[in-house]
């Protein structure tokens, strides 16, 4: 991927785009159509037909080298797409090992922020639970708080 910033025209299209746009959540998976096929145990032609029904159905969007399911398709495997997001005070003296250890966890995202708290990640509702006995074993965590969201406004 290219760090290149476009200029002129361009950039003006794709800030137009992100105005008119509206956030998702997708999962993306970098696989080759024939090495998924190969995982399956099933033909390349068998997997299209599949890739199809999921398509039609708005449950996945696909392109060269990537299929990405959309938030449609999480709802059918029952993930909720509202997140939750949780605060971590961090001992000053443990954060770089703290901010290390909670890279190594299955979130959306992770932050380092300023303020009262050290750190903020997102995780998906099902695996908060997970998320709060892994950061109890963090050394260096002081405190946490959970947020579970309920509506996306926008």
């Amino acid at each position: 991927m290219s760090s290149e910033v476009p200029s002129g025209r361009p950039l003006r299209l794709l800030r137009r785009l992100y105005e008119q746009g509206e956030p998702a959540t997708t999962y993306t998976v970098r696989v080759k159509q024939s090495e998924l096929a190969d995982q399956l145990g099933i033909s390349r032609q068998a997997l299209n037909v599949h890739l199809r029904k999921l398509r039609d159905f708005g449950h996945i969007r696909t392109g060269r080298g990537f299929i990405d399911i959309t938030e449609e398709g999480l709802r059918a495997l029952g993930v909720f797409v509202n997140p939750a997001f949780v605060f971590i005070k961090i001992s000053p003296l443990r954060r770089e090992e703290a901010y290390q250890k909670i890279l190594e966890f299955s979130v959306q995202k992770a932050f380092r922020v300023a303020g009262d708290m050290d750190a903020v990640i997102v995780v998906e509702r099902e695996k908060l639970n997970e998320a709060l006995r892994k950061l109890a074993l963090v050394e260096g965590v002081q405190d946490t708080k959970s947020y579970i969201t309920i509506q996306t406004l926008k």
